[in-house]
Formats: C-alpha cells, sequence, structure tokens
C-alpha cells in the first residue's frame, strides 16, 4: 500500500497527523463503518436510563397512575442488552481494523527500512530503528482505536445527555454548560506539554532497545573484559531517564482528571441548588429532578474519559510523528531505467573519487582502472586504505561523489538497482546468516527454486558438506541467531556456498577466507578459484600467498592506487608490495 498524503509532514499539526494516520483504515472502510454505527448505537442508550426516571417516579410513585410495571424492567435490561452488542461490536470491529492498519504500518516500515540508503542506515541507530518498528507503532494503533472510541462514544454520549438536559431544564443546563469550556482550556494547557514528554519518552525507548541489543549481541566481550559493572550502570543511567519522562507524563495526564472532576462537582453543587429553589416553586417535579441529577452524574463519565484520553492520544500521536519520519525517509536512488539481465563482468572506475560524510579527506581519490571481464584482480593495501570503500561502490551502496563507474560501459546509476545487484555475489570477513536452517541460509534470495543437489553441490565447493551430513537434521539445521550454531570457519564457509549458489558474474571477496585455518584455508582457496573461472572477481586479502595466482594486484594507500601487476611483477619493482610481503613471509629488513 502507497503511503497516504505522503505531502503530510510527520511534524505536522495534530489533525494533519492523524488525518494521514486514518487514510490507512480505507481499505478498511466496511469495518471501520461498523464500528462507527455501533458506537452511536451504544452512545444513543445512555440518555435513555435518565429518561425512564422521570415517568417512573411522577407516574409509578408520585401519582401512582396505573403505571405498567413490567415496562422499566423489560426497558432496563433492552437497553442493556443493546448497550452490550453495540459496545461489543465497535470493540471487535474496531479492533480489527486497528490491528489490520498495525500490519500494514509495519510492512510499510520495514519496507521502507530495507529500501533505506548505506548513509541513513549509518546515520539510525538499530536501535532506534527497532522500537519504531516493534513498539512505538502499537501506540499509534492505540490512539486509533482508544482514542477514536472515546472520542466517538463518549462525545455523542455528552450530546444526548445534554439534549435531554436542555428538554428537561434548558436553565440548569446553561450552568451545567459552563463546565465545557473550562475542560477544553484544561485539556488544551495540557496537551502541548504532553506531546513534548511523549517524543522524549519514545526517543529514551529506542535508546533503551539500543543499550539492551548491544549486550545481547556483545555479551562474549561484556564477559571477558568484566563490563558488568559499566553496562549495568549505562542501562540503569536510560531506564532512569525514561522512568522520570514516564513520572512527568503521569502528572502531566493525571492532573486533567481531577481538575476536570472539581469543575464538575461545582457544577452540579450549583445545579442541585437551583433546582431545589425551582421545586418550592413547583417549578419541577421531583422525577424531573431525579432525572435531570441522573443524567448530569452520567456526564461526568464520558467528561473524565475524555479528558484522560488525551494523555494517550498525545503519546500516539508523537508515535505517529516517529513512524511517518520514517517513512517519509528518502530512498535509495533507483531512477536507472535499463535492464540488465547477466553482464558479461566488464568494469571500468574513470577517475573516481569518494568521501564519508564528515571525513576531512576522501576515502577514495582519483581512481582509474578498467577490469577485462572475466579478470581476477586482488585489492591489497594498509587497513584503511580504501579497498573496502571500492567494492562498496559496485553495488552502490555509497555512490562516488566524483567520476564514474560503469558495467559493460554502462554508468550504474542507469541501471535498474535490482539488476545491478543481481550481478554481483559478496562474501565479506562479517559474515550476515539469518536464524533460519542451512538450506533456506544457502539458497537465500534466489529467484529460482533452488533444489538440494544444487544445494550440496556448492556445500561440497565450500567444504562444508561433511560438517553438514554430521549434523542430524542435516540441511534443516538451524543455524542459530546471526549463525551462533556454526564456528566461525563454517560460517564463512557457508556465506561462500550462499555465494556459489547465487552463480552471479560477478564476485566481490572481502577477506572472505580470513576465519579459516590455514588448512582449510588452501582447500576453500583451491574451491574458489573453480568458482571464479569465467567470473570477474575482485578480492581483498591481507594475506598475500591467497592472492599470488591473480591476474592482476593493485596496491592501495591512502585513496590511491600506487601501483599495479601481476605478483612476480609486483616483487621485482621492489616496492610497496614487495614491502609488504617481505613483512609477512620474508626478512623485514632485505
Amino acid at each position: 500500500m502507497s503511503p497516504p498524503e505522503p505531502g503530510v509532514k510527520a511534524s505536522g499539526s495534530s489533525w494533519a497527523v492523524y488525518r494521514r494516520l486514518f487514510a490507512y483504515t480505507h481499505p478498511y472502510r466496511v469495518g471501520f463503518a461498523v464500528a462507527l454505527l455501533a458506537m452511536v448505537v451504544a452512545a444513543a442508550t445512555e440518555p435513555l436510563f435518565p429518561a425512564l426516571m422521570k415517568p417512573l417516579l411522577d407516574q409509578g410513585f408520585v401519582a401512582r397512575s396505573d403505571f405498567p410495571l413490567w415496562l422499566v424492567p423489560v426497558a432496563l435490561v433492552g437497553i442493556f442488552v443493546v448497550r452490550g452488542v453495540a459496545t461489543f461490536s465497535s470493540s471487535y470491529a474496531l479492533s480489527w481494523v486497528a490491528n489490520r492498519v498495525l500490519v500494514d504500518l509495519r510492512r510499510e516500515m520495514f519496507g521502507r527500512m530495507m529500501r533505506l540508503s548505506s548513509a541513513e542506515f549509518e546515520r539510525e541507530a538499530s536501535g532506534m530503528l527497532i522500537s519504531r518498528i516493534v513498539f512505538e507503532v502499537t501506540n499509534v494503533t492505540a490512539a486509533v482505536t482508544r482514542a477514536l472510541t472515546v472520542l466517538v462514544r463518549d462525545s455523542l454520549v455528552i450530546v444526548g445527555l445534554l439534549g435531554w438536559l436542555l428538554y428537561l431544564n434548558w436553565k440548569l443546563t446553561l450552568v451545567a454548560l459552563a463546565l465545557i469550556p473550562v475542560v477544553a482550556l484544561v485539556v488544551a494547557l495540557y496537551s502541548r506539554r504532553m506531546r513534548q514528554l511523549s517524543r522524549r519518552s519514545l526517543e529514551y525507548t529506542g535508546e533503551l532497545t539500543r543499550v539492551v541489543e548491544e549486550a545481547v549481541h556483545g555479551y562474549k566481550v561484556i564477559k571477558i573484559f568484566g563490563g558488568y559493572g559499566e553496562q549495568a550502570r549505562l542501562f540503569e543511567r536510560t531506564s532512569e531517564k525514561l522512568r522520570g519522562f514516564a513520572m512527568r507524563m503521569t502528572v502531566a495526564g493525571s492532573a486533567t482528571v481531577p481538575i476536570t472532576q472539581l469543575c464538575a462537582a461545582v457544577a452540579v453543587a450549583i445545579v442541585v441548588t437551583i433546582a431545589l429553589v425551582q421545586s418550592m416553586d413547583n417549578q419541577t417535579t421531583v422525577g424531573g429532578f431525579v432525572s435531570f441529577i441522573t443524567a448530569m452524574l452520567m456526564l461526568l463519565a464520558p467528561l473524565k474519559h475524555l479528558a484522560d484520553v488525551n494523555a494517550q492520544l498525545q503519546r500516539g500521536l508523537a508515535a505517529a510523528e516517529s513512524v511517518f519520519a520514517l517513512l517519509d525517509k528518502g530512498e535509495e536512488d533507483d531512477r536507472g531505467t535499463q535492464r540488465l539481465d547477466r553482464a558479461r563482468g566488464e568494469l571500468a572506475f574513470e577517475q573516481v573519487s569518494f568521501r564519508y560524510s564528515g571525513a576531512a579527506s576522501d576515502a577514495l581519490r582519483g581512481i582509474d582502472v578498467r577490469v577485462r571481464a572475466g579478470e581476477v584482480v586482488a585489492l591489497v593495501g594498509a587497513s584503511g586504505a580504501g579497498k573496502t570503500t571500492l567494492l562498496n561502490l559496485l553495488p552502490r551502496f555509497i555512490e562516488p561523489t566524483a567520476g564514474r563507474i560503469t558495467i559493460d560501459g554502462t554508468p550504474l546509476p542507469e541501471l535498474r538497482l535490482a539488476d545491478l545487484r543481481r550481478q554481483f555475489a559478496l562474501v565479506s570477513q562479517e559474515v550476515v546468516l539469518f536464524n533460519d536452517s542451512i538450506r533456506a541460509n544457502v539458497a537465500f534470495g534466489s529467484e529460482d527454486e533452488v533444489d538440494d543437489a544444487r544445494i550440496w553441490t556448492a556445500l561440497e565447493a565450500a567444504m562444508l558438506d561433511a560438517a553438514v551430513r554430521a549434523l542430524p537434521e542435516g540441511l534443516d539445521a538451524s543455524v542459530g541467531e546471526r549463525g551462533t550454531r556454526l564456528s566461525g570457519g563454517q560460517r564463512q564457509r557457508l556465506a561462500l556456498a550462499r555465494a556459489i549458489v547465487k552463480d552471479a558474474p560477478i564476485l566481490l571477496l572481502d577477506e572472505a577466507t580470513s576465519a579459516l585455518d590455514s588448512e582449510t584455508e588452501r582447500e576453500v582457496q583451491l574451491a574458489l578459484e573453480r568458482t571464479m573461472r569465467g567470473r570477474t572477481t575482485l578480492v581483498i586479502a591481507h594475506r598475500l600467498s591467497t592472492i599470488e595466482r591473480a591476474d592482476r594486484i593493485l596496491v592501495f594507500e591512502q585513496g590511491r592506487i600506487v601501483e599495479q601487476g601481476t605478483h612476480a611483477e609486483l616483487l621485482a619493482a621492489d616496492s610497496l608490495y614487495a614491502r609488504l610481503y617481505r613483512i609477512q613471509y620474508g626478512n623485514p629488513q632485505s
């Protein structure tokens, strides 16, 4: 579902935010209409009860006329039956709509999150993103359900009761009506405060989520370095800040109720006094007086609800602003129109430079190099020299600040993003696995159905088939969260198998064998060499022995390519590459 009213900013007025939020209920307008109709019916039964008091007292007790005794109990039971059915129907229908909207919002938020640019991902803390999708959006649906129920049903109840009061005694009703502007003023004074506190509370909820997430994923580091106290203090500080805002919200939200009740009590006291004076002058009957007081007392509950719902409404609107802020973030630039089924694999970097946001200097400077289709090119150099940055430019995780990159002669931005990324398979030193089976992780993202034979072939090529066959569940074995049930080497080999199954024409290997022991590394290197055949391959490796057979080696230093050639040519040149090689495998001084 496309975002309703994308022109409405998340930081707009309450009505603009609420209007945008209610646009999500449009696909479920039938259920929404049922809920509203049921609320109207439930609200209409409220004035009937005080209305029964007048004939019951005037004709049944005072006048003692031939008043049918059966009428009152039947009417009372009938009123509450209708009210019960209407209340249940409205609650069920509104909950159905709210949960549908909740799913739609979460689906849209998750989709937008996955399409954020890498720069946005780096700016947004993971805890904040998780908090928005998992927690904050539930406050939004609370604004749709609880707040709407109170605003619609209780407002109608107030209108109905006021109508009956005006019918009974318009003079006394004017006294009761004086209560409404006072309550409105109290609610208005606290609304802005509640919204500000709600926004800050949501921020600290996201911060608390981030702290917990980091502790869960970093428990080994916390244990080995004895960081219990530091993490506990951080958690306590964040929890205390959240508690402080929660208490301020409680003060701001709870203060409206007693103030409203005090105003109502004053109004009731004045009305009772005036009614007593009128009864002495025979201006009202006992039934009329009791009916009026009953209706007026019944006004207190909906007035209290309207005052009380403001806190929840402001929390919901603050959460809606946060949700819409995520939905309004820009997506990755995908304006390319050219299709590309399978590339030959020819790459060209033409005077490409890149600078990270806030950095003082370029991470890449004037890169000008061509990679032939099927060529194996290794990237070497010190950490921070720009090697990984170069690889990240190819799938457009980041965009060059100068120059351009082409694949088979076509500039990358002119290609559809999905088609461009279909050309690459990536294996990095930061292996990402999902809490699913081995089969699902190997076949992850494949557009066509991958049979078990193909998966086993990939596992054999990655030297992982024996370990998987030894598992009782085989391919159905779960890898655990982030692959925790596998060793570091097994996780990396599983990532290699996933890249093999994808069968992309261009292979990106960023320290793909860094977690393997020497013996396994040699075996996997042979498997990789078989996989590289016929594919353009860019390899980053700090262990230079793994790239000796590369067709060409590019040597990076401070964002520039300072040397290139084969392993033998670079050794003969006796420059930076030769020094790096001697440091690893020979005498650094020679």
